[in-house]
């Protein structure tokens, strides 16, 4: 029988630690070293994303988390020791990429439970905007 998403989201959630938003929120203000991964698309991203996350596409992470390839993103290569983080809109691309991160020998990886749904839910803060590599500058959503 062929598979489904919700098969390969299950089957993710049943491998990886999840972490809720206001767990997540405790690590950021106490200054965890963590990495924060939002997979979904650019412009999810730019319409709001949580603050110090990084843009890492679903699509892409595997390229981007492998330090022999030509578009690797350094800082998530050189983040196998370090608490990484992962959250989409609702959690499922997520899970996925969080299994897809353990597989691939990093240590500690999150899944955040419910997405950046939860975390708004929350009213915990977001930024809209894409982060450049310059300045870093977002603008806050009020």
């Amino acid at each position: 029988m062929a598979k489904t998403l919700a098969d390969f989201v299950r089957e993710a959630r049943e491998r990886v630690q999840e972490v809720d938003a206001d767990t997540l929120e405790e690590w950021l203000e106490a200054g965890e070293d963590l990495f924060l991964v939002d997979v979904r698309e650019p412009q999810e991203y730019t319409a709001g994303h949580i603050p110090g996350a990084v843009n890492i596409p679903r699509g892409t992470l595997e390229g981007a988390a492998d330090p022999h390839y030509k578009h690797r993103h350094p800082e998530l290569c050189q983040a196998h020791d370090r608490r990484v983080v992962v959250y989409c809109q609702t959690g499922g691309r997520s899970a996925m990429a969080a299994a897809t991160l353990q597989e691939m020998g990093f240590g500690e990886v999150w899944n955040l439970a419910g997405g950046i749904e939860c975390w708004e839910g929350e009213d915990y803060p977001l930024e809209r905007g894409e982060a450049t590599k310059s300045s870093g500058s977002l603008t806050p959503i009020s």
